[in-house]
């Protein structure tokens, strides 16, 4: 099918201000979802991460820590390991648009470990159009992140963790728009994280542990497509959790995890408008906000604003949480099953769906599929009905295997 509505809707993106809907003044039941630039970056990049419910800040550490939480990799028992992933995106629409993620890790010794991870979104081809539908240009719109990681423990059951990350984002391959030149949006990001495992301790006679973890992560600066132009916020977000492990027998384990998110990005205030539903301006030429804060800020002021400016007040904020629930199943070490959920509220954009998924775990590699279930709610998600993979390695084993 012909995808000039996706280069419709990225040239929305770069050329106008993303504004508020002319709400009223319910503004608890009117729909005010927050927007970001790079949305690629809060993509779960994993099948077993996506299998349950998109967990994962708390989780047992694996490949994929980096992007989960980094300080996790200090508790990781094998010494080095690899993982690959791809994930079909909008699958039912255009089968061209897609995310691949390869992620590794290294100890350096039994307190600290690095890690780096490339993570590359195709948006397929786009034929772009003028607004009088003549054909400009084809082109095929990708971003990457490219990250690199340190853990350390600071005692044997607390360890903290930090990513940095370069974001690329070619959106519209240098067209003109409006007689203005587009460019590629670039920035520099870091995430803070730490991660607390327990001793290991009782369930009914049950060998058990708990963990909690906190990620704060893509705290970078805004992206801009335009020189001069407007300026995107990152998906800068916090994200808690917590997992119980216990041990059934010797061949049963069972573990659950939930995470909560919230984004560390200004909600769009509510504009006033006259009677006519024409703006009303202040003497400098802005439009006056009737409810809600000033989203044009700079990034630490909107990271500390996005806690206490919704239009709403405290049950927007509320309602700004979004929640995942999974749990992990494994039999003799070799055999996973996984299920989990994700909940985001209606006013902020009513994702609500079921996950599951299955892991094999051999000797060298490790395999994991998650498939995302129809939602639960009226708004679909792009991931709906599509079958993830990601591959692990574990290359200590492997190095062990080839001396052998």
């Amino acid at each position: 099918m012909k995808k000039t509505v996706f280069a419709a809707l990225v040239l929305a993106f770069v050329n106008t201000s993303l504004s508020a809907q002319d709400l009223t003044n319910d503004y608890l039941n009117n729909l005010n979802t927050i927007s970001t630039s790079v949305p690629f970056l809060s993509i779960a990049p994993d099948s077993r991460a996506g299998a349950m419910g998109d967990v994962g800040v708390a989780t047992s550490p694996d490949q994929n820590s980096i992007h989960w939480n980094a300080s996790k990799l200090a508790f990781i028992d094998k010494d080095q390991g690899l993982s690959i992933s791809y994930t079909p995106w909008l699958q039912d629409l255009v089968p061209e648009i897609s995310l691949s993620y390869l992620s590794g890790y290294k100890k350096l010794n039994s307190k600290s470990a690095v890690a780096a991870s490339l993570r590359y979104f195709s948006l397929g081809e786009i034929q772009f159009t003028g607004s009088d539908g003549v054909n400009l240009k084809k082109f095929s719109p990708n971003e990457f992140a490219f990250d690199g990681a340190y853990a350390m423990k600071l005692s044997g059951n607390f360890s903290a963790g930090v990513a940095m990350r370069y974001i690329y984002s070619n959106l519209t391959g240098g067209i003109n728009i409006d007689g203005g030149a587009t460019k590629p949006g670039n920035s520099f990001a870091v995430d803070l994280s730490s991660y607390y495992q327990s001793d290991e301790f009782e369930i009914d006679e049950k060998e058990a542990y708990w963990a909690a973890g906190i990620n704060l992560s893509n705290m970078g600066n805004k992206i801009s497509y335009t020189d001069g132009g407007e300026e995107h916020f990152l998906p800068m977000n916090a994200r808690v959790g917590g997992s119980l492990f216990m041990e059934l027998d010797d061949f049963n384990s069972i573990s659950f995890a939930v995470d909560v998110n919230k984004l560390l990005v200004p909600t769009t205030p509510v504009y006033a408008v006259s009677e006519d539903g024409s703006k009303i301006l202040d003497d400098n030429g802005n439009q006056v906000i009737e409810s809600g804060k000033d989203p044009n800020v700079g990034v630490v002021q909107g990271i500390f604003q996005s806690f206490s400016d919704a239009p709403g007040g405290s049950k927007e904020e509320l309602n700004e949480l979004m929640f995942s629930v999974g749990a992990e199943y494994w039999y003799m070490k070799q055999f996973a099953l996984r299920g989990g959920y994700f909940y985001e509220h209606e006013t902020k954009g009513g994702r609500k769906y079921f996950t599951v998924g299955l892991g094999l775990k051999m000797n060298v590699f490790s395999l994991d599929a998650a498939f995302l279930l129809p939602a639960t709610s009226g708004v679909k998600s792009p991931l709906a009905n599509t079958l993830r993979f990601t591959l692990l390695f574990d290359m200590e084993s492997l190095y062990a295997t080839n001396k052998n």
